[in-house]
């Protein structure tokens, strides 16, 4: 065991996914390619304009304080975030200090400290010749920034934290919040200490921007290795704003830590002060929030799913909607469990991620996986049906019927197969009686090749024996 304890804390911004702005009237679009179009005189700070509160926003940001079991302000107001950079063009971000939307809260067993809401910066894109351009397409949209207590002890379980709350926005329906759009940006402040120095946490460093899970859990881990080396030869950490640089797969300084004292916090004048049970939009809030992916995790473990295709399902809600679908069709568990196995094997693969294919089978599956269970056709089979489905939503039945791929048991028909296949195999046979039973296996196959595959495979077997008894 490692003589230092890492400390961590993460700090994830997330956009919301309203229409609007948060302070104006601009789209709120992070697909807009062409730069500077979704601009107004108020985002772009025009003397003499005033800011005006997207509920909208304020909701989803109470929403998600209730589903992560956080409390939710009675008064909240927001602040002026005083610091100067070219993305910035109040010269300030209206942000909250004191009185943030949502206190504590809990997620994957991570103490959180508060969410909030503030408004995006500009987008940033550094060219050739030391050109530096900003697209202000993104200034003002409504940004939610969670904080968690510095309760996180390894990169793995930072990972595991963000995957899982990008998970509950999307459930929520707040935010799409796709690292590699921009629209979730975690930060993380790492420190070690001896594990000696029990209660005692070193100096911490933040690591800004990291915008892949990959990259939250590689610069953790390099950090926390970087911090033990400094301290392992007699120096100190210093507290400062350190960058990530994938190509390098290292941390690098950026500048010297701000404190809150450096911002000169102050309360915005020009908006209102927020009484927020007094707002009728904020009233039954919890009547809004879904099963969320834990519960869905639970509750799929209780039907028996394996816990492979309860991630698939909790993963993709347009998976889990369709699963859930099929279980309130199906009811007995041996269906249930075998509707799961076709989903998250077979369908998924068909599918390949076009979902809106899924609306071709919410009516005729769960006849499919009645129809797969009953013997009537082989697995190979089913297959091929259920690939026809997802092609031209045809029922499972007639499909089956067009292809010929009912299996046969009538007797008398398969007999004729059974001994044909029996004289043109008699050394299989004769290995057969000698007790190698592994043969029986290949003279079934063959069977089923000879019928093109139309024969009941149990069927075809016990005839098998029963002439191989003779």
């Amino acid at each position: 065991m490692s003589e230092y304890k890492p400390t961590i804390g993460l700090e994830i911004h997330a956009e919301l996914k309203t229409q609007t702005k948060m302070f104006c009237g601009c789209q709120n679009d992070a697909d807009e390619k062409k730069p500077n179009v979704n601009i107004c005189p108020i985002c772009m700070a025009h003397p003499g304009t005033l800011p005006v509160i997207n509920k909208e926003a304020v909701k989803s940001v109470l929403r998600v304080g209730l589903a992560l079991g956080g409390t939710l302000a009675d008064y909240s107001e927001f602040d002026r975030k005083n610091y100067f950079y070219p993305d910035i063009p109040k010269g300030y971000q209206i942000s909250q200090y004191k009185f943030p939307l949502v206190s504590g809260g809990e997620l994957l067993g991570v103490k959180l400290t508060r969410i909030h809401l503030e408004e995006d910066t500009a987008r940033s894109q550094h060219g050739v010749d030391n050109v530096s351009l900003l697209d202000f397409n993104r200034v003002g949209v409504p940004l939610m920034e969670l904080v968690t207590e510095p309760v996180i002890t390894s990169a793995k379980q930072a990972g595991g934290f963000a995957r899982e709350l990008q998970l509950v926005l999307r459930y929520l329906g707040v935010a799409e919040a796709n690292m590699e759009k921009g629209e979730m940006r975690v930060e993380a402040n790492i420190s070690v200490s001896p594990r000696s120095n029990l209660g005692v946490l070193g100096t911490k460093t933040e690591v800004k921007n990291l915008n892949s899970f990959r990259a939250v859990e590689k610069a953790i881990e390099f950090e926390i290795k970087r911090q033990i080396a400094v301290l392992e030869s007699g120096e100190k950490v210093i507290q400062e704003t350190r960058g990530w640089d994938e190509n390098q797969g290292a941390t690098f300084s950026q500048r010297k830590k701000e404190s809150s004292h450096d911002y000169r916090y102050f309360p915005d004048p020009d908006l209102p002060k927020l009484y927020l049970k007094k707002i009728s939009e904020f009233n039954n809030l919890t009547e809004t929030i879904p099963e969320l992916p834990n519960q869905k995790r639970q509750r799929l473990k209780k039907l028996g799913i394996q816990n492979q295709d309860v991630e698939a399902y909790s993963g993709n809600p347009e998976l889990a909607s369709f699963f859930d679908h099929a279980v309130a069709e199906l009811q007995e568990s041996k269906l249930i469990k075998l509707a799961s196995n076709y989903i998250a094997n077979d369908l998924v693969k068909l599918l390949g991620g076009d979902h809106d294919l899924l609306e071709r089978l919410y009516v005729g599956f769960p006849d499919f996986i009645k129809l797969a269970a009953s013997g009537e056709i082989s697995s190979r089979g089913a297959k091929d049906i259920l690939a026809e489905m997802v092609q031209t939503g045809a029922p499972a039945r007639m499909i089956a019927e067009a292809k010929g791929l009912f299996q046969k048991s009538d007797e008398s028909a398969l007999k004729t197969v059974v001994e044909k296949i029996i004289e043109a195999n008699p050394k299989s046979v004769a290995d057969y009686k000698t007790g190698k039973e592994m043969v029986l296996q290949f003279l079934v196959g063959q069977g089923m090749k000879e019928s093109k595959g139309s024969a009941n495979p149990a069927m075809l077997k016990k005839l098998f024996i029963d002439f191989l008894k003779k």
